[in-house]
């Protein structure tokens, strides 16, 4: 067996799982660089996926807790919508992706991994960036921290007007 020495994984894998929707409990946490929230709005907010498919992998997330998508209100779609803007904006200046992979995965059963809170996902996509390690060795290496990341996507919302 093939084994992929990766330490950092061990606070996810050892960590007690606590009960309740991790995204109500992020916000209510009000520690957004610890839970790599880079953005808030008025109906929602984007934070970095914990577990990424790939560099840059974001998430705008509903401040209210619905699992549908016909539960959101139109003040909160055009929220969303703003959001996923913006963080496309930032991406491209700072990531310079090829391409985006963008989805909503909704219930248990349509994929989603957190299926009582409805969230959309932002993947960059490069060209080249399915290369041999997850064809032959079943790995995804992701080159960036999201702590990393993190900082580089606030930094630019401080800085960069046209961003907002």
């Amino acid at each position: 067996m093939d084994r992929l020495w990766s330490p950092w994984r061990i606070g996810y894998v050892a960590k007690p799982k606590k009960k309740g929707c991790v995204f109500c409990r992020m916000l209510k946490e009000k520690k957004d660089q610890e839970n790599h929230i880079f953005l808030r709005s008025k109906y929602c907010f984007g934070v970095l996926n914990s577990f990424p498919y790939n560099n840059g992998h974001l998430m705008i997330i509903p401040y209210r807790h619905v699992a549908q998508w016909d539960q959101i209100t139109d003040m909160e779609i055009v929220d969303i919508n703003n959001m996923v803007k913006m963080s496309l904006r930032l991406c491209y200046k700072i990531l310079k992706p090829h391409g985006y992979n963008m989805g909503v995965n909704i219930g248990e059963f349509g994929g989603a991994g957190i299926a009582g809170h409805l969230h959309l996902h932002i993947v960059p996509r490069w060209k080249g960036d399915s290369n041999f390690m997850p064809a032959i060795a079943g790995t995804k290496v992701i080159p960036q921290s999201l702590n990393e990341l993190w900082k580089k996507l606030t930094l630019r919302i401080k800085t960069d007007e046209k961003i907002l």
